[in-house]
């Protein structure tokens, strides 16, 4: 078989939910022995095509063939019987079994009437010595690192089979490191067996490192189809908006500000199990400062930032808001003390669903005297004329100001909820995952408009899931591994793969 031979082919795929067309005329060819990446905004339609590919979707109208053959029958079971894999983002693992029952889970060797537990550890072994997929078959779950579950699933998916492999998001909770280990054992296995793999995804730095092909989609269709040799990431950023984007550095200022503006002194806090999760955290952030916190999700970061706006108990140490103590008030006492905050769960904390866009944008201001009188009234046109200035600033893209927020993608609630804590004019801001779920041109402004803050003086404290972001917007960065800051630097100081030692616990005690 030639490399180039066409193994998967989508003919007018159209994907149609109720009020909803999410895959719009869609023709892709994708070769034997390739790296494809399907990148597009979110909601631009590339995991719906790639679920019509693993069978949980069938299509409204179109073909699909593999290997020559029509699909008839859409399911997982049907697609994993043709040697198709998916490795989704949100990881489908048993947390208290092994590694080895995780991967024969399902279709067991047995020994009579019970699995074959002696049969299930040599498998993994095989598979570890065929691929280079490094586990151990004993660890528990629950006891290992987010890249070694990945590891897992890829294996799980390669037990059954698997020489097309669908990667949804595969770097989005990796250290660069363990990014890099993906990435080399990807190019083996697509050298050595001749897979295919196909990578969604919204890292476009990482496309030109890995793929040999790129698809872009947009509103449902697909845009183009390049060499990845042939373009650059401001070409592709360009082809999934529909408009250039120019991805450049942003212009920092000297703030002319100075002082501390958020101390945490010894800061100790238990997760929603009654674990502690921040274990005598201290750090402070400077006027004209944004401070981020870099580590693997799950270390406590969140629930640091909970702590530190009032949204959970702290159980010892000391908060400081502009020379103020904000341990143990409420969240609306340590908003007055003239902090915003952008929640890391949109849904739980960031927006009401039921309420439209209006009304989302003026929580917090409800009561200023422009918008009410006496606190009670509300003055309906003024208040639509100030939500509309910041809806169109902020370009959220809804059928208006009347639309309930819950009905929205998930990145125009985004949208929503960071429109609404910037135009706050407070001297604090608490960002946790500013533009997760965001388009790249939405990024790129949220990006700009969080630095503009920075340069008129603002002490921002950020955590991103998104290491690039956080080099692009961090002054400094302290690293957090199980609720301990590991590490501090500058970023132009340390390099995103000297970085991630200090992230996982390898290293500690670094200062800038």
């Amino acid at each position: 078989m030639s490399q180039a031979e066409t193994v998967i082919s989508f003919r007018h795929i159209t994907m149609a939910f109720p009020g909803v067309v999410a895959n719009d005329d869609v023709s892709l060819d994708i070769r034997k022995g390739e790296v494809f990446a399907l990148v597009g905004e979110n909601g631009a339609g590339k995991s719906t095509l790639m679920k019509v590919l693993y069978g949980m979707n069938e299509p409204t109208e179109g073909e699909v063939w593999v290997r020559g053959q029509q699909v008839r029958h859409f399911s997982p079971a049907n697609a994993i019987g043709m040697g198709i894999g998916m490795v989704h983002q949100h990881f489908m693992l048993v947390p208290s079994f092994t590694v080895a029952q995780n991967v024969v889970l399902g279709d067991e060797p047995r020994k009579g009437l019970f699995c074959d537990f002696a049969k299930a550890r040599q498998t993994v072994e095989d598979l570890v010595k065929e691929y280079g997929l490094k586990v151990e078959p004993d660890d528990r779950i629950e006891d290992i690192s987010v890249g070694l579950q990945q590891r897992v699933e890829i294996l799980k998916a390669l037990r059954r089979g698997a020489d097309i492999l669908i990667l949804d998001e595969p770097t989005a909770v990796l250290t660069p490191q363990e990014t890099d280990e993906l990435f080399a054992v990807i190019r083996r296995i697509v050298a050595e067996k001749q897979m295919t793999i196909i990578i969604i995804t919204h890292k476009l730095g990482e496309v030109m490192a890995i793929s040999d092909r790129v698809g872009v989609m947009r509103a449902g269709k697909l845009v183009g189809v390049c060499e990845t040799a042939d373009v650059s990431e401001r070409i592709l950023a360009s082809m999934m908006v529909g408009k250039e984007v120019l991805l450049d550095a942003i212009e920092r200022a000297d703030s002319g500000e100075d002082g501390v503006a958020i101390e945490v002194e010894g800061l100790r806090v238990r997760d929603s199990r009654g674990l502690e999760a921040v274990r005598g955290v201290s750090l402070t952030v400077r006027r004209g400062e944004i401070l981020g916190i870099a580590g693997v999700e799950g270390n406590g970061q969140s629930e640091l930032l909970e702590a530190i706006t009032g949204l959970r108990p702290i159980e010892s140490g000391r908060v400081s808001i502009l020379g103020k103590r904000a341990d143990g008030l409420s969240p609306k006492a340590i908003r007055a003390l003239g902090l915003s905050h952008v929640p890391e769960d949109r849904i739980a904390t960031g927006v009401s669903v039921k309420a439209d866009v209006t009304d989302n944008l003026i929580v917090g201001k409800e009561r200023r005297r422009e918008f009410s009188a006496l606190g009670i009234h509300m003055k309906r046109g003024p208040i639509r004329e100030y939500a509309k200035k910041v809806f169109e600033r902020f370009d959220i893209r809804a059928a208006g100001l009347d639309t309930a927020v819950g009905s929205m993608s998930g990145g125009n609630m985004q949208k929503v909820v960071v429109a609404r804590e910037f135009s706050f004019d407070t001297p604090v801001l608490i960002i946790s995952q500013p533009t997760r779920g965001v388009d790249i041109g939405a990024m790129d402004f949220i990006h700009q408009q969080i630095v503009e803050k920075r340069n008129a003086g603002c002490a921002i404290l950020l955590v991103s899931a998104d290491l690039d972001e956080l080099y692009r917007l961090s002054d400094r960065m302290v690293t957090i591994y199980e609720g301990e800051i590991t590490g501090e630097f500058k970023p132009e100081d340390i390099p995103k793969t000297e970085i991630s030692y200090y992230m996982t616990g390898g290293r500690k005690e670094a200062r800038a």
